[in-house]
């Protein structure tokens, strides 16, 4: 038996173990069928204990996906805002009949909890890398929205530590568990559109910013909005209430990043997929025309391109091959250069970019101990890329990316844009 194995063995013995005591010092000696996993329940040993941090809108959809899977259990929230955890809470609670969901301000009290295995952090992208590699610390499993990241360094960090504590790490990158993305996907990596000449991902937005401040507010009461806690490892600022919800604020390495961060942490991830998970690019240019062109070291190029797309929804992709092409969008529909190209196969149309599939599959790998479609490598080189492109966009002209190095070439003004400095204590 693996250690792996022999991990996932203990939590699901200890669990038993601990239902068994529980049952024997109950009076009287009834056990409810759903203990049993009867009436189409699951057994308490097979399910996945899961926490929430920073449950706001795009939290409550995800926490929506993890309460319709059968095997969850969902204990706990942690918030920085009272409002939110209350109603975290209160829905947690309705669903179970019960009033066992418990409530933190801080973090690490709900990751010091031993009854809970996986979380669902979906901060602003100013926490995510910092608390999932804490989490991981803890020895929880993850899944983690996106962007994951802030910066290269960060990207690196984040992709070594699942690597040596053997966590099983998801980014929210949910369009890898749909079927007409998969597919096109597929048709790119197997060689089915010939050699891969062009990949082209959707930016929603060409632009590099500087994060700023706004003008300082009275600070609020920590019990109803912890401001110092939502700051976290950013560079402080005065409060202002408008920054609680900026979801751009802080995001990457002193720059924001505009749509290349954001949609690109879908659409380069899809790219990314469909160069089979290799290396970020190595050179990428300024803007030109509206593309930003980078270039793999095979020479597939990787092209953010704002216009020119078939109407097939938001997040377009496209893969061009020396013998055909394929585009996709969230419509849930493609367009294929030859409808030879699907070979018989029927490719289900799943509109709307649903995150079910893609939380069942960080289930299913917690479960197993493998790695999901959105683990922590094929996040860090998406994201890699993503900040490198927007380095190049930030100084107004071309860099250069040494994978082996992971720094920039010859280039000490873009290489201080790999990492930034984190407030005490979230130093990684």
């Amino acid at each position: 038996m693996s250690n792996q194995e022999a991990q996932v063995s203990r939590r699901r013995f200890l669990k038993t173990a601990s239902s068994a005591a529980a049952a024997a010092f109950a009076a009287p000696t009834i056990i409810p069928s759903s203990a049993l996993g009867l009436d189409d329940s699951v057994p308490p040993s097979e399910r996945v204990v899961v926490g929430g941090i920073g449950i706001g809108n795009r939290g409550a959809y995800d926490l929506g996906c993890f309460l319709e899977q059968k095997d969850v259990q969902f204990a706990a929230v942690c918030d920085v805002k009272e409002a939110r955890r209350t109603t975290v809470k209160r829905i947690a609670d309705t669903k179970y009949g019960n009033v066992a969901c418990a409530t933190y301000r801080d973090f690490r009290e709900l990751l010091d909890r031993q009854d809970i295995d996986a979380v669902l952090i979906a901060t602003g992208p100013n926490w995510h890398a910092t608390m999932a590699m804490n989490a991981a610390k803890a020895g929880k499993d993850i899944y983690c929205e996106k962007p994951v990241t802030k910066n290269i360094e960060q990207s690196l960090i984040l992709a070594d530590t699942m690597r040596r504590t053997a966590r099983v790490f998801q980014a929210g990158t949910q369009r890898r568990n749909l079927p007409h993305f998969a597919f096109a996907c597929e048709l790119a990596r197997t060689g089915k559109l010939g050699k891969l000449k062009k990949v082209y991902a959707h930016p929603a937005g060409m632009q590099a910013m500087m994060s700023g401040w706004l003008p300082a507010q009275p600070d609020p009461d920590p019990a109803v909005v912890d401001w110092n806690m939502y700051l976290g490892p950013a560079a402080w600022r005065p409060f202002n209430p408008k920054l609680l919800d900026g979801f751009n604020f802080e995001k990457g390495g002193g720059l924001v990043g505009g749509g290349v961060l954001e949609w690109g942490s879908h659409c380069v991830d899809l790219c990314q997929w469909a160069v089979n998970d290799c290396p970020p690019p190595v050179e990428y240019n300024a803007p030109k025309d509206g593309e930003l062109v980078a270039r793999y070291e095979n020479g597939c190029e990787l092209i953010f391109r704002e216009k020119g797309w078939i109407p097939l929804g938001s997040c377009p992709v496209r893969f061009e091959g020396e013998t055909g092409w394929v585009e996709a969008g969230d419509s849930g529909k493609m367009v294929l250069s030859s409808p030879t190209l699907l070979a018989g196969r029927t490719v289900a149309e799943i509109g709307g970019y649903p995150a079910t599939f893609h939380v069942r599959d960080f289930l299913d790998c917690v479960k197993t101990r493998s790695q999901p479609k959105g683990n922590a490598q094929a996040a860090c080189n998406a994201h890699i890329a993503c900040h490198a492109a927007n380095v190049a966009l930030f100084l107004g002209r071309q860099v250069k990316f040494d994978n082996q190095t992971h720094m920039f070439v010859d280039d000490d003004q873009a290489n201080r844009l790999r990492s930034e400095a984190l407030r005490e204590p979230w130093r990684l």
